[in-house]
């Protein structure tokens, strides 16, 4: 999932679909790039399971498949959590260093 996720273009892609379902046309529009490309894209997405693809006829409908991205976010929370818990502390370490270390007047060589 995060290789499909690397991509700032799949990543968009995805944005895209979670405002609703799109074709690949529709998907490749604002990459300037052609059917085929953009399919390569969607594939890489629906391997990873991020998206549905419906085909009607000759047109592929795409559709966002919230519940990977739901895992990963749960996943990744938990890095959240600890990287603002380990943040925190050293913003409290460096504020009480910063109150312990007395200022030195400008133009003192001393």
């Amino acid at each position: 999932m995060f290789h499909a996720l690397g991509d700032a273009t799949r990543r968009q892609m995805l944005l895209q679909l979670a405002a609703g379902s799109s074709t690949v046309g529709e998907l490749a529009k604002p990459h300037s790039m052609s059917l085929a490309a953009a399919s390569k894209h969607i594939k890489v997405l629906e391997a990873a399971g991020l998206i549905r693809r419906e085909i009607r006829g000759r047109v592929h409908h795409c559709q966002l498949e919230p519940g990977p991205l739901a895992k990963a976010h749960e996943w990744l929370s938990i890095y959240e959590q600890f990287w603002t818990s380990r943040l925190d502390r050293l913003e409290d370490l460096l504020l009480r260093q910063d109150y312990r270390t007395p200022a030195t007047p400008q133009g003192d060589d001393t």
